[in-house]
């Protein structure tokens, strides 16, 4: 699958049956890597519609000592949520505050318009104080042809959030949607955010929308100058303003890694530039999963962008994480092969969510990347073992530890099912708070019955950059796809 969406199918009204919130924090003791698990969440609803107790799909964002994680809760088979839940930390990871947003679908507390929501992301503007999460509304009113494109807004450090704001309700089907703010005091635009998404209607359009006050209203949408066409766009923004856009473009069949470019606040966006043609190895057993990127920034301007590709395996058997850098969002680094396990391992790694300190840079830039993976690239639905693991680079990608399993292994009949296969999510996320990065990722263990046991989880006290990397020393040229330099590498 060379692309992923969220919501394929109409559904109809959510049947809102709301238990008691009575959320605590919980902690799981793991012997991977010396790590104890935290777990954020749990699924607390009852409404038919969706699979209970399921939660897939976490973005994850840091200011300052604040942590917060946003995630679908109440998976449906054809689409979305029944809401989107949140994890909140205000002293650097060592205790999180938990909820689910208000307003949002007929399942929520107080209910809202939307038969269901999906594709949280979250994002905090400096400026004005205002943590942000984007969402999708998935069919207003019972109106099964329209997603909107949603923020909820929290002015006390995202603990409470207020009810959706439209960012577009153009009546079209809209998707993977993606926000970022401009925090730096001395930028031009300082307090502009910035929401990529898709317009489905129109063949997946990739359109923009800027906010400068707060999240409360948003512009028009606004397409690229060539108006191309993509899916799952991670904006950032450079400290002088200048916005980049890594994502995933429909240029070829497999799709290639791309980027845009804004230097005007907003006002307008540039073609895109191709990053890389990528080669993509269908995790086996039916799991959903997608070549989407996870890009981040350091503190000198420098993206990183990672995604799953299997340019290196013979055959392409199997899934490396791989990373090209890029300081203007126009010219890209060759593409580098992470060394998480030896090439022909058999691994198969996939859905990556990258964290850059951003108090770091360039050569000595801190880099955490976690991720799920198989151990064994050639298993059925019934044999595959689901696992998470992580690696680490204390030198802007030189050199990266191995992969070191920190959660698993799941069996695949634990998770959420959906029209597209078995669902952690189409991305999970990692964030720096000061010296250590916190991911956030599903962790299942075996239903009770049609009861399932999915939830969202941590690393208590997060996950520290340190030992000795192995060097990255595999990569091909991003203008010449097949031309592989490096140890033991075969042009497929």
């Amino acid at each position: 699958m060379s692309r992923i969406s969220q919501w394929r199918r109409p559904i109809g009204i959510l049947v809102a049956i709301i238990l008691a919130l009575a959320l605590a924090l919980s902690t799981t003791i793991l012997a991977f890597a010396s790590v104890t698990l935290l777990q954020l969440s749990s699924d607390p609803f009852t409404n038919i519609a969706s699979q209970h107790r399921t939660e897939v799909e976490p973005d994850t964002f840091a200011a300052g000592s604040s942590l917060v994680s946003v995630f679908q809760v109440g998976r449906i088979f054809g689409g979305g949520a029944a809401d989107i839940g949140f994890a909140t930390s205000t002293d650097g990871g060592k205790s999180f505050t938990s909820g689910f947003l208000p307003d949002t679908t007929t399942a929520a507390t107080p209910p809202g318009i939307y038969a269901a929501v999906s594709d949280a992301s979250v994002a905090f503007d400096a400026r004005h104080g205002v943590w942000l999460t984007s969402y999708l509304g998935i069919s207003p009113n019972g109106n099964t042809s329209e997603v909107d494109v949603l923020v909820s807004r929290s002015t006390d450090g995202g603990l409470t959030w207020s009810k959706p704001v439209v960012v577009n309700n153009s009546g079209h089907f809209n998707d993977k949607n993606w926000t970022v703010c401009d925090d730096t005091a001395s930028s031009p635009f300082y307090g502009h955010c910035y929401t990529e998404f898709d317009d489905n209607t129109k063949n997946d359009l990739i359109q923009m929308s800027t906010s400068s006050d707060g999240g409360q209203t948003w512009g028009a949408a606004l397409p690229t100058a060539n108006h191309a066409h993509g899916i799952g766009g991670q904006p950032l923004v450079q400290p002088g303003g200048t916005v980049i856009v890594p994502i995933e473009g429909f240029a070829s069949r497999n799709g290639d890694m791309m980027s845009f470019t804004s230097t005007d606040g907003g006002a307008s966006w540039s073609a895109v530039t191709k990053i890389a043609a990528v080669r993509f190895h269908t995790p086996a057993g039916g799991l959903r999963s997608g070549i989407l990127p996870s890009a981040e920034i350091d503190r000198a301007g420098k993206v990183y962008v990672v995604w799953p590709d299997c340019h290196f395996e013979a055959g392409c058997s199997a899934n490396d994480l791989v990373f090209s850098t890029s300081s203007d969002g126009v010219n890209w680094s060759a593409v580098t092969r992470i060394p998480l396990d030896p090439v022909g391992s058999g691994v198969d790694h996939f859905i990556p969510g990258l964290a850059v300190d951003k108090s770091t840079s360039d050569g000595s830039a801190h880099l955490v990347v976690t991720f799920y993976f198989y151990p064994n690239a050639n298993c059925t639905a019934s044999t595959c073992q689901l696992e998470v693991g992580y690696a680490t680079s204390a030198d802007g990608g030189a050199t990266w530890t191995s992969d070191t399993q920190i959660a698993g292994p799941m069996s695949l009949s634990w998770i959420a099912n959906t029209s597209q296969g078995r669902m952690v999510g189409d991305y999970i996320s990692t964030s720096f708070v000061g010296g250590p990065a916190f991911p956030a990722f599903e962790v299942a263990s075996a239903p009770a019955g049609s009861t399932f046991n999915e939830a969202t989880f941590t690393v208590k006290g997060g996950l520290s950059v340190g030992g000795n990397g192995k060097p990255a020393s595999d990569h091909f040229n991003a203008g010449s796809n097949d031309t592989l330099t490096g140890s033991s590498l075969t042009a497929q």
